[in-house]
């Protein structure tokens, strides 16, 4: 088992991070457009995240910005 996905095994799509980080979903597109935001992976047509690595990214940031 992979160290990046859940205990479930079960990934992210962009509806459940923008859910998480309460954001628009098509700002999580720009963001991965731009290089920003959580690791994201392309699966067939869909984009997938690990559950771990966008809370990791999200508790990494700076209070400041």
């Amino acid at each position: 088992m992979s160290t990046s996905t859940t205990p479930t095994g079960r990934l992210w799509g962009v509806e459940d991070v923008s859910d998480y980080l309460g954001v628009p979903v098509k700002t999580l597109y720009q963001w991965r457009h731009q290089g920003y935001g959580p690791k994201s992976r392309r699966v067939g047509r869909y984009i997938r995240y690990s559950p771990r690595e966008v809370v990791a990214w999200f508790e990494q940031l700076d209070d400041a910005n």
